[in-house]
């Protein structure tokens, strides 16, 4: 609308200039020189009007771009990056980045100093720390950004600071020094994108990380930093201890099942051989059944061996057993 107006003010400052000079010419022959100059001026500024109209109907965005129109108050949201069109001097266009965008909370980030009014924060065990955060987030609905706020950087800001005090004076010293780190900014994150959905500003959250986190004082940032120390020495210990684990626990288990397999193997030959002994009894059971003599005769015989392994057993006719000591030579005479 503005260049309309523009180009309607110059057509009739130029009508207005043309009609004054031929006002002014009495001779014939300069007024129809101001006749063509006229024409000329409005052929020129018809063409320069049309160019611009031309140029007005098209409009473009890429892909690091969201975009939407307004045309006679409706809005409507340009989805895919190109050329576009729409109607000359009636439609605007309003485009905003749609790449991920950052915020930085607790510190300033052109030159990394810590902001203490955003940084210093207050535990569950109160203890004072203080935490720098980064918050990244993109526009995800422009028209709620244009028309949902006047400032949705400055709302996301103030949801953000919330939602870290509220977290961190939910956690101890310790977690949001050393373990919890992430815990709280998962935790920090649900809690931004929840109150956004209560606030109609276009903004989606893409990240939120903790930039550094430390004691306000050196002395209690000596003591945690002793703490850290020492519990990623634990940590390697423990590691340690599992890696010596995993080398000699599989010895140990071979050892195991050889000593088990050993002892199997005693225990089928005893069990065999107790069979074989107990065959053998009953054998020579049922033998003393049939010929208790001639049985008790040779268990006799076999003892006198066992108890007296250097002796010579001769048996006479006459049933007389004569011992023979081979060792020295003497015979032993006795009756059976």
């Amino acid at each position: 609308m503005f260049v309309i107006f523009v180009f309607l003010i110059i057509f009739l400052l130029a009508s207005t200039v043309f009609e004054i000079l031929q006002r002014g010419w009495s001779e014939e022959k300069d007024i129809e020189m101001c006749r063509k100059a006229k024409k000329v001026v409005y052929f020129l500024e018809a063409t320069v009007f049309g160019v611009f109209t031309l140029l007005g109907c098209i409009y473009t965005t890429n892909e690091q771009q969201t975009a939407f129109t307004i045309t006679f108050g409706a809005t409507s949201t340009v989805e895919q990056p190109g050329i576009h069109f729409k109607l000359p001097y009636i439609t605007k266009v309003h485009k905003y980045p749609a790449t991920t965008q950052g915020m930085a909370i607790g510190y300033n980030p052109e030159n990394n100093e810590s902001e203490v009014e955003d940084s210093l924060m207050i535990t569950s065990d109160f203890n004072f720390v203080n935490v720098d955060f980064y918050i990244e987030y993109r526009i995800s609905d422009p028209v709620a950004y244009e028309f949902g706020s006047t400032d949705p950087e400055g709302i996301l800001r103030n949801i953000s600071q919330a939602s870290i005090r509220n977290t961190i004076g939910l956690c101890d010293v310790d977690s949001v020094l050393t373990t919890g780190k992430s815990e709280i900014e998962a935790k920090v994150k649900a809690d931004i994108i929840a109150e956004l959905e209560q606030h109609s500003i276009g903004l989606s959250i893409v990240n939120v990380s903790i930039q550094d986190t430390e004691p306000p004082t050196s002395e209690v940032s000596a003591a945690f930093n002793a703490v850290e120390t020492a519990k990623q020495k634990a940590d390697e210990e423990v590691n340690n201890a599992l890696k010596i684990e995993n080398e000699q626990l599989p010895a140990a288990e071979a050892e195991v099942d050889a000593i088990i397999r050993t002892a199997e193997a005693t225990k089928a030959e005893r069990i065999n051989q107790a069979k074989q002994e107990v065959a053998e009894f009953n054998a020579l059971y049922n033998e003393y059944l049939s010929n208790p003599e001639i049985v008790k005769k040779q268990l006799y015989y076999d003892a006198i061996e066992e108890i007296l392994p250097n002796m010579e057993i001769v048996i006479g006719k006459d049933s007389k057993v004569i011992y023979i000591n081979n060792n020295d030579g003497n015979n032993n005479n006795s009756n059976q």
